[in-house]
């Protein structure tokens, strides 16, 4: 057999190593992805290395898994690309290498199919300090084609992983996962609700069998895209296994320039915490832009008074937020048209005068000399039929007339230029005519059709308002959690992480979402005693250190507290303003817990000189007492200076003398990360917060 000729590339840094090899000018397939290599390893070797067998009942060569699997190479799982021309015929190009370019941290690959007159592009960097894979594929072609199908840079996984963790989730339930085992054929994640969504962030994590938060190997993927997406993750017959990220199928218009959003990867051989580590990371200081520093705390006024705004009930509301420590006052729905209710008003961005006849000059005045910024609700893309707009403009409508709606609302046409400066204008007007810092944007339903011209409309609109008002901060909000992703976090600062401010729920949901995100991006509010969503009625104390975890706020009515309660928020603000100017900046690593009814985490400074403990009880514990909660990420020689922050909290059931109850623990990091912490036993529904030092 002659040889063919490679080309290798090497992508790589001191966590990770991935490896492309292009075989006879064709796609260029990942021969290696794991950990970092030895310098002088011979990516040449590694690529003939990589050559599978052929045997009985197989075609003559293996067909590549290349970074855009082709049909035209007999590939026999799911192509990289599906496209037609413009009369319906299947397009199956074989493309070859026409060029390269490297630049400090990637490489740009350029193939081409002559014949078809296609070019396909692939984008490949590997950020430097954060350790993410950035992938995007481009493909252009000469005439106009349709492009049903086309993945970002397409990556290989080992057998021997086995499992993957998929994300579901529904509203007030974000970020569900779900561990499944790898098995012969695709799992398909085709999101057709034209948005991030509640059931559907876009991202995975394949692991194996051992793989914990703390330990193990973890390869996770995430796709930068606030619209549909379709996820295949598939086992060949052969046993190779695949990994595709791109656009929702069809939801793109024909055309001759297609693009992927970017695909960001990472492999650690640290179990989830090690490639949480990277996305959060990345997340906070290379992607979002404007964030305010410190994180003020946040009131928002939704749950305390829901549409019956009144001038001066909200100045009281405000006056008795800043009295528990907000910085930060945010006016909800409510305040614009004729808005009494969910049936009407929204896309007239006019400031109702029924409700504030001097304007909302008044009560900004107010907030602002209580020394607190001022925000505002809109949900720019939606549309009532029982308003101004919709009356003028019924053919600015996304979808048919027949469609069903959604909480009484349409959708309005981001792919039109008149439909994106209308809202810039009435966004402006409100943004120039009132002080005005921050911006709650919502969008509270699924869309009629999938067309990736509406996310692209949207994020012209937000590229336009912060540039034109950069110092106002955006919070990216969709029924809480449905539209979470690495490119809305391009635009904004912030993401309401769910609908639910039931403190229990939130524990599961901020856990699993710091798979992805850090906590000064991470929106968590104090919420009503009796819970507006879940109706379940929980104590103030675990109320208020759950949102301690992340970016703190507050949605009650202040009103209804207790001498007690605000007594005790606080107490516990005051503790997360003292410590937000690291915790903002911390990893959160979620821990392993042995009692499945306590979700614990640990929350670890930069420079590794402090941490935070939040180990939280959500229901009964199996056995009597306590299991120790072992730390990570610690220097297992180092001393640290241990002490339960919140210790005055034991209930008088406990009756022993566990030696935190009473006084600090000073210990190495070996112990803690070996043996653990050994907590007093308490209530179901509380919170234990231990913060440490390095001595």
């Amino acid at each position: 057999m002659i040889s063919q000729p490679v080309k290798t590339w090497h992508l790589g840094d001191r966590h990770q190593s991935l490896v492309l090899a292009s075989f006879d000018n064709r796609l260029p397939e990942a021969v290696y992805w794991g950990p970092a290599l030895p310098t002088g390893e011979s990516t040449e070797t590694l690529s003939a290395a990589a050559k599978l067998d052929v045997t009985g009942g197989m075609v003559d060569e293996n067909a590549a898994i290349s970074l855009c699997p082709e049909a035209s190479q007999t590939f026999s799982g799911q192509a990289g690309l599906a496209a037609r021309s413009r009369d319906g015929n299947p397009l199956a190009p074989a493309f070859r290498l026409e060029s390269e370019a490297a630049s400090e941290h990637g490489l740009t690959l350029v193939f081409a199919d002559k014949t078809l007159n296609l070019t396909l592009v692939f984008d490949l960097t590997l950020t430097p300090g954060t350790s993410l894979l950035k992938l995007q594929t481009r493909l252009e072609s000469a005439d106009v084609i349709q492009v049903d199908w086309l993945a970002a840079p397409v990556l290989p996984v080992p057998a021997h992983t086995g499992e993957m963790i998929e994300f579901s989730g529904r509203w007030c339930a974000e970020f569900l996962t779900n561990r499944l085992p790898f098995a012969p054929g695709a799992r398909v994640r085709d999101n057709r609700t034209g948005r991030t969504d509640h059931a559907h962030f876009p991202g995975l994590i394949v692991c194996n069998r051992a793989t914990t938060n703390t330990q193990g190997e973890a390869y996770a993927f995430h796709y930068g895209w606030s619209g549909g997406h379709r996820m295949v993750a598939e086992e060949l017959a052969d046993g190779r296994r695949q990994v595709q990220f791109g656009h929702a199928s069809g939801s793109e218009a024909a055309g001759c320039h297609f693009v992927t959003a970017p695909l960001y990867a990472t492999y650690s051989q640290d179990g989830l915490n090690g490639t949480a580590v990277r996305f959060q990371r990345h997340l906070r200081d290379s992607i979002i832009e404007g964030a305010r520093a410190p994180r003020p705390v946040h009131y928002n006024c939704w749950e305390a008074v829901y549409f019956d705004h009144k001038i001066d009930e909200l100045k009281e509301i405000a006056s008795r937020a800043a009295g528990l420590g907000a910085e930060r006052f945010v006016l909800d729905d409510g305040w614009f048209g004729r808005r009494d209710d969910d049936t009407s008003s929204l896309g007239d961005w006019v400031i109702d005068a029924r409700k504030y006849p001097d304007g909302l000059t008044p009560l900004i005045d107010h907030v602002k000399s209580l020394g607190l910024e001022f925000g505002i609700w809109f949900e720019p893309e939606m549309v009532n039929e029982n308003s101004e707009l919709y009356r003028a403009h019924p053919d600015w409508v996304l979808g048919p007339a027949d469609q069903i709606r959604g909480r009484q609302q349409l959708v309005l046409n981001m792919a039109r230029e008149d439909v994106r400066a209308y809202l810039h204008a009435q966004i402006a007007a409100v943004l120039k005519d009132n002080d005005i810092g921050y911006i709650k944007w919502d969008h509270n339903r699924v869309l009629p059709v999938v067309e990736a011209a509406q996310t692209e409309g949207l994020y012209r609109l937000l590229d336009q308002l912060r540039a034109e008002f950069p110092q106002v901060e955006i919070e990216s909000c969709s029924s809480g959690g449905g539209r979470i992703d690495f490119g809305i976090l391009e635009r904004t600062q912030r993401v309401w992480l769910s609908d639910s401010n039931d403190a229990l729920e939130r524990q599961r949901i901020q856990h699993d979402a710091a798979l992805f995100l850090p906590a000064s991006v991470t929106g968590s509010h104090v919420g009503p005693r009796h819970c507006h969503t879940s109706g379940r009625t929980l104590d103030i104390r675990i109320r208020a250190w759950t949102a301690a975890q992340r970016h703190m706020g507050f949605e009650m009515d202040p009103r209804e507290l207790t001498g007690e309660e605000a007594e005790i928020l606080q107490k516990v603000t005051s503790w997360w303003k003292d410590n937000r100017g690291w915790m903002m900046r911390a990893d959160i690593l979620r821990l392993d817990s042995s009692d499945p009814a306590v979700i614990a985490e640990q929350q670890l400074a930069e420079d590794g000189s402090r941490f935070a403990v939040f180990a939280a009880l959500t229901r009964p514990s199996d056995q009597i007492l306590p299991h120790p909660v072992r730390l990570t990420g610690l220097d297992p020689a180092a001393t640290y200076r241990l002490t339960l922050a919140n210790r005055d909290d034991a209930p008088r059931l406990s009756r022993g003398t566990p030696l935190l109850k009473t006084q600090d623990l000073q210990t190495s990091g070996q112990y803690l990360m070996s043996h653990g912490v050994t907590l007093p036993w308490r209530f179901p529904e509380t919170v234990w917060v231990l913060e440490g030092h390095r001595i």
